[in-house]
């Protein structure tokens, strides 16, 4: 193994260990985030009973706290509107009793309806604020848990890169080991700059193989229709040949039956001249 792959297995492992430390000393979990709500819960003296999620708060879950947010906030909106509707009451009550009575005048209601109108608008944009402050701060809590579990998946990738480095180095050795002792082709053995060209010109001598192949196969229908069309020509002409052949022999047949045996006789008699003209030259030759 090489310096620079050692070097950055040493980096990889430092750096796992270095994160698994901080995750020892900032556990990040919904039952961390979740243990103010359930602790001020624990320290009220009376247990709620209208809250679905109370079974739920040994084991908190995102469910569980969201179903909690939506039931909080129902009951601050029922007490707001008691508080309201009381103060209302023992205000009024107070004018009416009190000595002397409270009497309000018509401008200093148009007064109050204007100041509640611009307080509305107020409260309107500010809780317009806090919605879109909310959203965003729910985006962010999205992008961190995404975060979170894509470092959890890279510790345990880091975790397992130790074991897969020596079982490569263990198998890289025996390659090696065995290559040297096994391996008899040259080619086997060659440097990897000199393999890429090796296989660079391989791979253009497929691609040149593979071009004659492609230019044989356009090649292949025109000349396979013209071993058709010599084939059909070389049927007729066998028959041709074989009728040819069957007229001769019908005709040298015809031919022997109508000389009746005349033909072996003058066959004989050629022999014997033949054989008698070799003997007289041999005899001229001899006497010369």
């Amino acid at each position: 193994m090489s310096d620079s792959p050692r070097k950055a297995a040493v980096k990889a492992q430092d750096a796992l260990k270095a994160l698994t430390r901080h995750q020892a000393h900032h556990e990040i979990s919904i039952i961390k985030l979740s243990e103010p709500i359930t602790s001020y819960t624990a320290q009220e003296p009376r247990q709620r009973t209208s809250d679905a999620s109370n079974t739920s708060l040994e084991g908190p879950t995102p469910a569980s706290l969201e179903a909690d947010l939506v039931h909080y906030s129902e009951l601050f909106s029922k007490l707001r509107f008691s508080y309201v509707e009381q103060v209302t009451k023992e205000k009024f009550i107070r004018a009416i009793v009190g000595d002397p009575p409270l009497i309000v005048s018509m401008q200093e209601n148009l007064e109050l309806e204007k100041h509640n109108l611009e307080a509305k608008a107020e409260l309107k944009n500010l809780k317009q604020d806090v919605a879109s402050m909310v959203e965003d701060l729910e985006h962010k809590a999205r992008e961190l848990s995404q975060k979170y579990e894509s470092i959890q998946l890279d510790k345990a990738r880091l975790e397992e890169l130790p074991k897969r480095i020596h079982g490569l180095q263990a198998q890289v050795a025996e390659l090696k080991s065995s290559g040297a002792t096994a391996n008899a082709n040259p080619d086997m053995n060659l440097p990897l700059p000199k393999t890429r060209h090796l296989v660079s010109r391989r791979q253009a001598e497929q691609q040149e193989v593979m071009r004659e192949l492609e230019a044989l196969q356009a090649k292949f229908p025109r000349k396979r229709k013209e071993a058709e069309r010599l084939e059909a020509e070389l049927g007729s002409l066998e028959t041709k040949r074989q009728n040819s052949r069957a007229a001769a022999r019908e005709a040298k047949r015809r031919k022997e039956a109508a000389l009746g045996g005349i033909s072996d006789d003058l066959e004989q008699r050629a022999k014997w001249w033949r054989a008698s003209e070799d003997i007289l030259t041999q005899l001229l030759e001899t006497k010369s």
